[in-house]
């Protein structure tokens, strides 16, 4: 299980990473420790990441993911499920405050979600598209993949 911050900026654009262990960009969060709520695992990744504590808002997402592999050494990855809380919006000082952790990150950005879906996987563009979407409606998107269930 893993739990992630969708963090927007005032002009509504999605705060993105740079992992320094692999290419494409991601949400900030990461793995759920062993005895650890998912709250609490979004809010010490985005403290360790970003060096932001803050609790984090509502869930916005729930996705399943199906086992896959991952890199050179294709390492397999169980099926899991990925759980996207609101980090709500960063004001222009919030975003001064960002510290990046030094070896995990190489830099942030925030970009409009066509912008966001050039830098990251299909799977976190469609992720990212449902956030939004429930953003506005007030709603939870419960996703299979990244893709609504229906």
């Amino acid at each position: 299980m893993a739990a992630t911050a969708f963090f927007r900026d005032g002009e509504g654009r999605v705060l993105i990473v740079n992992p320094v262990y692999k290419e494409p960009w991601e949400l900030p969060g990461g793995a759920v420790e062993a005895n650890e709520s998912p709250n609490r695992a979004c809010r010490r990744e985005v403290a360790e990441e970003l060096g932001l504590d803050r609790p984090p808002g509502r869930v916005l997402v729930v996705d399943w993911v199906p086992a896959r592999t991952i890199g050179p050494d294709k390492t397999l990855l169980p099926d899991g499920v990925i759980i996207v809380f609101d980090g709500g919006v960063l004001s222009p000082g919030e975003v001064k405050e960002i510290v990046l952790a030094e070896g995990e990150l190489a830099g942030f950005e925030f970009v409009t979600a066509d912008e966001a879906a050039r830098r990251v996987t299909p799977l976190l563009a469609r992720r990212i598209a449902a956030c939004l979407e429930a953003c506005e409606t007030g709603t939870v998107a419960t996703l299979e993949n990244g893709s609504p269930v229906t």
